[in-house]
């Protein structure tokens, strides 16, 4: 079975007692929709306690930002797109704008949703955690021991999550319920020790395969505690971790990670579940719940297509010019790291203000090739589609700009198949979204060595994943078969001249290699550079779109988390403390 199909809670029973005996037994009838204890402690029970707790990977039932992808936070704050739409489009949330432009308050409905999703997906772990004492007999030592496993993967991920994105939170475990001191938890100690605590028992007791592609095994456990020492800056904890996982590490359905043959196959549903695939939400279409596809990504389409374009709706998530600039090569194939992509004629051609009739060539200089697979803009193919027209595909280019997302798109060969067209949308895709890919793991990695000295290992792994990028068969081709446009890529030839060189290597091919995955924001506040780099983008993005962007400010100090939630300080009555700035 190619995933797990994630339901939303836990199947309820209706009971009935049926048997009539001499005394009153009869009137023992359970309450009707609810689980008697022996099958929330029996094999199946457990299991579908656990299942639930994975269901909340995409976030379902709160906010499009509550998700693991993050691209609203990760993306849309990290730079690499704005909300897109129009201004007043907030797309049955609450808009959007306010992560492009840092204005956040504790107000926010979205990170009240992003706080709420996380700790429901803790409260299926811990579930899970403080049924298996009871477990019955048909639980075997070697169950308990996995079922306990994934569940504080899951946990630890969830646990991830919340500390990235509001940094001191209260930390909740099996031990602890309503009426037993839930209530009363603080957000005043660092949660990392925690986390590092959940990671290292997954690592240690997870199978290195498991009988569904999507559950979690030692591999992505091992990943992840090696992601959670990177961000701690811990670097001589996460290397020999990356240097297993890269040596030894295998996919839980017994592939040996490696990078996919072409880098638009990560994000094609048909190749779901690839040797690339380290962890991943994943999701199904056509089974009778929207809830089990990509439900997070429905906006995230060109806008007004007709039958011409997936979705026809709703043009959010649109790419900024600053990235579409980034993938501008010098000769040679190589990103310019002095970060004059920005100026003259290296920005890269758009139709920014030009009508869809009228004449357009794009772009005629070297670009990344990745550009055209990760960006849809006017004159290049879009999938197997058409050839994206430009402005009529763009519900209002002054607020959104002229581009469109293309990663996380289905392919017209697949609608109705690989989409669910059951609701208001084809855009319910079966596109799985990884939350740790191998090109992740080498490039964290490379950063890793690089910390230690070992400039060379870290080229190594770059030049990996560049490697990839420069598959010409994998390019996008015009109908006839030629390059669709003037794709240029190498590999770094000669050894970096310093550390400072080798990091700015990696921290760009992570721009290029990740964009619109939802990672940007969160590597440049772990970088501690997500001032100087957002108020600069923000300083461009502006004179080109004045609308959505003018006055908007990174503060450092205070933008780099979420504020608590107001609601969550109010319920909690004093027990929580507001974080800086807010």
């Amino acid at each position: 079975m190619k995933k797990i199909i994630l339901r939303g809670t836990i199947v309820t029973l209706v009971l009935t007692m049926v048997t009539f005996a001499c005394k009153d037994k009869f009137l023992d009838v359970p309450a009707t929709g609810q689980l008697a204890s022996n099958q929330l402690t029996s094999k199946a029970g457990l299991e579908g306690i656990l299942l639930s707790s994975y269901a909340q990977l995409n976030g379902r039932g709160f906010s499009r930002a509550t998700s693991s992808y993050n691209w609203v936070r990760g993306s849309v704050s990290g730079g690499e797109a704005n909300k897109g739409s129009n201004s007043g489009d907030g797309g049955g949330n609450t808009n959007f704008s306010t992560f492009q432009r840092y204005e956040i308050l504790p107000s926010n409905g979205d990170i009240n949703d992003k706080w709420r999703g996380m700790y429901e997906g803790i409260s299926r772990a811990n579930a899970v955690l403080r049924t298996l004492p009871s477990a019955s007999a048909d639980v075997s030592e070697a169950d308990k021991k996995r079922l306990a496993a994934e569940a504080r993967f899951l946990r630890g991920h969830y646990y991830f999550e919340l500390k990235r994105s509001f940094n001191m939170v209260p930390y909740v475990d099996e031990t602890l319920d309503y009426g037993t001191g839930i209530e009363l938890v603080k957000n005043d100690v660092d949660i990392w020790p925690k986390i590092e605590a959940d990671f290292k028992f997954a690592q240690d007791n997870l199978p290195e395969t498991q009988g569904a592609a999507g559950r979690a095994n030692k591999w992505a456990a091992t990943a992840y505690l090696a992601k959670t020492y990177l961000y701690q800056k811990n670097y001589t904890a996460a290397k020999p971790l990356f240097d297993q996982v890269i040596a030894n590490g295998q996919t839980t359905n017994g592939k040996k990670y490696g990078l996919a043959a072409n880098f638009t196959d990560v994000f094609n549903a048909a190749k779901d579940n690839s040797e690339e695939s380290v962890f991943a939400i994943q999701a199904a279409v056509n089974t009778g719940d929207v809830s089990n596809s990509a439900q997070e990504l429905d906006l995230n389409f060109p806008y007004n297509t007709g039958s011409n374009g997936p979705a026809g709706c709703c043009g959010f998530f649109a790419p900024s010019f600053e990235l579409a600039n980034s993938f501008r090569v010098d000769a040679n194939g190589l990103p310019l790291l002095d970060g004059s992509y920005n100026s003259g004629a290296n920005q890269l051609k758009n139709d920014q203000g030009i009508d869809s009739k009228a004449a357009f060539t794009p772009d005629a200089g070297p670009v990344d090739p990745r550009l055209d697979w990760s960006i849809g803009r006017r004159g290049i193919p879009y999938l197997d589609w058409m050839v994206h027209p430009g402005l009529d595909w763009i519900r209002d280019q002054s607020y959104a700009g002229p581009f469109s997302p293309k990663k996380f798109v289905f392919y017209r060969s697949q609608d109705k198949t690989l989409t669910d067209g059951s609701s208001w949308t084809d855009g319910y895709s079966a596109i799985n979204y990884n939350i740790i890919r191998f090109a992740d793991v080498l490039l964290m990695a490379a950063e890793v060595e690089i910390e230690a000295g070992s400039l060379e290992v870290a080229r190594g792994y770059i030049n990996r994943v560049r490697t990839r990028a420069a598959n010409a068969d994998a390019w996008v081709k015009t109908s006839d078969g030629t390059n669709a446009a003037n794709y240029v890529i190498s590999t770094y030839t000669t050894p970096f001249a310093s550390k400072e060189a080798a990091l700015a290597a990696v921290r760009f091919e992570r721009k290029l290699e990740l964009s619109g995955e939802g990672h940007r924001f969160y590597d440049l506040v772990r970088w501690g550079v997500a001032a100087p780099v957002l108020n600069a983008f923000l300083s461009y993005e502006s004179q080109k779109l004045p609308l959505g962007y003018s006055g908007a400010k990174f503060t450092a100090g205070k933008d780099e988390y979420f504020p608590i939630p107001q609601v969550q300080m109010d319920l909690q009555k004093g027990v929580f403390k507001q974080n800086p700035g807010y």
